[in-house]
């Protein structure tokens, strides 16, 4: 048990002495964390702003859908590695060198939710904002995306916690962030801390990043939330062994001679 705090006690130490070097920018784990979070999330933003517009059409006509989504399917079956090492040519030991792999990941993985949260839009809702003369660039941001948002997050959720695990990779090119510590720092001088302090760091990231995710949705969805709390709170009304005419299944419109062929009034 000793052995085992006196590991983690250098660990700890090693974290705190190598934090940041004031007479050196670019050494310390603080610099490589900031370099994985701007190398992450720029990449998220890219593949998000691909995404939309590229699933949008893939739902307006639906037969593009197919090609493209076998197309990004190919490209996420290419190495990441060989990407990077393919972007070399043209960006050099730039940030770009990550950024466009990891944008075209993130790409494959939110296509498919953005055009399964705007075709899970139901219809009449379409047809009532058209009705209230919404045009089409208006019932997208104001009906369409806010209804397909849940669907949206949960693939961004995913693309997020991908993207940043996979800005390690890029450390192979001189690159990755916090993947500077865990391969230049840790296996190549066999060397535990900078191992560990760079696992430990991208999983917080990654769970801090979730978490923002989640707030983002409940923020921005907050009939979602209203709506689960009504429906708890009518459930909960209702005594044991009772049940209203929705739990019934039943019209509460119907009439009793509705069975002899009356119908209720529709507007």
């Amino acid at each position: 048990m000793n052995a085992v705090w006196d590991w983690a006690s250098g660990v700890v130490d090693w974290a705190v002495a190598n934090w940041s070097h004031p007479g050196d920018d670019e050494r310390g784990v603080w610099p490589r964390l900031v370099e994985h979070a701007r190398l992450a999330y720029v990449s998220i933003l890219i593949g998000l702003a691909l995404a939309l517009p590229l699933g949008l059409a893939c739902v307006r006509w639906t037969r593009l859908y197919p090609p493209v989504l076998t197309g990004v399917n190919v490209l996420y079956a290419v190495p990441s590695i060989a990407l990077f090492f393919l972007m070399l040519p043209y960006t050099g030991f730039s940030d770009w060198t990550a950024i466009v792999p990891l944008a075209l990941y993130t790409l494959v993985i939110l296509l498919p939710n953005v055009v399964d949260g705007l075709r899970q839009v139901p219809e009449h809702v379409r047809q009532a904002a058209v009705a209230m003369g919404f045009g089409p660039l208006r019932r997208l941001i104001t009906v369409e995306t806010p209804v397909a948002l849940p669907v949206i997050i949960a693939g961004l959720r995913v693309a997020s916690v991908a993207t940043i695990s996979m800005v390690s990779v890029a450390s192979l090119v001189g690159l990755g962030g916090l993947g500077q510590l865990i391969l230049s720092e840790g296996f190549r001088r066999q060397f535990d801390a900078p191992i560990v302090v760079g696992i430990v760091l991208t999983v917080l990231l990654a769970f801090a990043t979730d978490a923002l995710l989640v707030l983002a949705q409940r923020l921005l969805t907050p009939w979602a939330r209203s709506g689960g709390r009504r429906g708890r709170r009518h459930r909960a009304a209702v005594p044991a062994g009772e049940a209203t005419d929705a739990d019934a299944g039943t019209d509460p419109t119907q009439t009793a001679d509705s069975g002899n062929g009356a119908r209720p009034w529709t507007s």
